[in-house]
């Protein structure tokens, strides 16, 4: 079983930054991919960011590049994404989501039914 805690978001004013965090847990013998998803007031959620723990290859959707930056620390079993220039519209509640993935180099999976863990969620406001 496989946890996940995420940490970091809050209330901040346009162009301000954020860094969230996304505490991974449990037993995990093989690679793993692990994405940020966020659900805008009134909106789907939809996927911003994911990495491949094996080679730490990163994703954006095209919305965020640029401004959105996904990484991994593994000694502390944590992802992180940066967020700067934050944006009104980047306001939502913020998940992190993993799946086992044993394709341990290249791209993770996309859909968010593919993600079999998911956190309890952060939420993000920014104030214009």
């Amino acid at each position: 079983q496989v946890q996940l805690v995420e940490s970091g978001g809050g209330s901040v004013q346009a162009g301000g930054s954020l860094r969230l965090s996304c505490a991974v847990s449990g037993t995990i013998s093989t690679s793993y991919c692990v994405g940020w998803f966020r659900r805008a007031p009134g909106k789907e959620r939809e996927g911003v960011a994911r990495i491949n723990n094996g080679d730490g290859s990163t994703y954006y959707t095209d919305s965020v590049k640029g401004r959105f930056t996904i990484s991994q620390d593994n000694a502390k079993s944590t992802v992180y994404l940066q967020i700067d220039s934050l944006e009104p519209e980047d306001s939502g509640m913020y998940y992190c989501a993993a799946v086992i993935w044993r394709v341990w180099y290249g791209d993770c999976p996309v859909r968010q039914y593919e993600y079999d863990y998911w956190g309890q969620g952060t939420q993000v406001t920014v104030s214009s």
